[in-house]
């Protein structure tokens, strides 16, 4: 599956869009690298764990829009966009979204 986030596929054709295809994953980051990461705050530096996390959710983001684009009979998907949103005030969620056009090129 080839996926890119600009609108074409350079050296293929489009021959058909199938829609709009997404993967969304809800997260949660626990007490413990949260109590790391505030240490991490005070002291300067990355929060690895923190890191970790958003790299892993981005992944499995991804990872379902494209077994999504699959379903509908797609070998590419174009215009990939990633957002990002924390979810509530205090209970650490966080929900990463992947969104793009499932299509098949030749």
């Amino acid at each position: 599956m080839i996926v890119t986030t600009t609108p074409t596929v350079e050296g293929h054709q489009i021959v058909e869009y199938h829609g709009v295809v997404f993967g969304e994953v809800i997260t949660g980051i626990n007490f413990v690298k949260d109590f790391f990461a505030g240490i991490r705050n005070v002291v300067g530096g990355r929060s690895g764990s923190y890191e970790e996390e958003l790299s892993n959710a981005r992944s499995n983001a991804m990872s379902e829009m494209e077994q999504r684009a699959a379903r509908m009979g797609a070998n590419a998907i174009v215009g990939v966009d990633i957002d990002y949103e924390v979810l509530g005030t205090n209970n650490g969620m966080l929900m990463v979204s992947a969104t793009g056009t499932a299509v098949t090129i030749r």
